[in-house]
């Protein structure tokens, strides 16, 4: 269960309340369908404005479910409240298994309704050599900052009641994609990653490196987070 040491506090990455488990991993599976859905639409029409709408997507998603689930709808920032000690192992658990579920629906729905000749002009991003390295240290940079936002203005007792949270966490999502979509696609997430290789945007030998950056990105801004505030534990 979340365990929130700040009953007033329910904004992302942690919940005032205990909701029954299956009402927090229903919140996690839509905002994840609608994230990765946004991400399949907009990205693949090639407007220059895709990332404002990817970030936008998760900013309305974590205002609409932060009270209940604590509006992760990624599983590395799962990893890292879980490191963070706000989440036991078994939540972590169900709200990666129904964010990967939902990045997967949201990927089927895309290519059904989309149509094909648009989404054909998206190449496949595939990575080798001076490429691969580039994105592993890309998204392991933009998702540890993303991590580390959320943490810091979602669970922080500093930041009690604070109305900021969805904008600062939608915000760093658009700034990655923005500074580092053209370098790794600008995932940041892991059911993200999943979604957009269903959708032929990345090329499936090379998950493992988003997957090992966010993953590590993870766990390394929930022990910033220990070590940066011994009193907020």
């Amino acid at each position: 269960m979340v365990e929130s040491k700040e009953p007033s506090h329910a904004a992302a990455g942690e919940v005032a309340t205990t909701p029954h488990p299956s009402l927090k991993y229903a919140v996690e599976a839509i905002g994840t369908f609608f994230l990765v859905l946004t991400v399949g639409g907009a990205a693949g029409s090639g407007s220059p404005f895709a990332p404002l709408a990817i970030g936008a997507s998760l900013m309305v998603m974590i205002y609409a479910g932060g009270h209940v689930s604590g509006g992760h709808f990624n599983p590395a920032v799962t990893f890292a409240v879980l490191v963070r000690r706000r989440i036991g192992w078994r939540d972590a658990a169900g709200y990666t298994i129904a964010q990967l579920a939902a990045g997967l629906l949201a990927a089927a729905v895309v290519r059904a309704i989309v149509d094909p000749a648009r989404t054909a002009t998206v190449a496949t991003l595939t990575l080798a050599g001076r490429t691969l390295v580039a994105a592993f240290v890309v998204e392991l940079l933009f998702t540890f900052a993303l991590c580390f936002v959320m943490l810091n203005v979602a669970t922080s007792k500093s930041h009690p009641d604070n109305s900021f949270y969805g904008l600062a966490i939608g915000f760093t999502v658009m700034a990655g994609a923005f500074a580092v979509g053209d370098i790794s696609g600008g995932a940041f997430n892991p059911a993200v990653t999943f979604g957009a290789a269903v959708m032929g945007m990345f090329a499936w030998p090379t998950l493992w490196v988003y997957f090992l950056a966010q993953f590590v990105a993870g766990a390394v801004a929930g022990t910033a987070f220990l070590a940066l505030n011994p009193d907020d534990p």
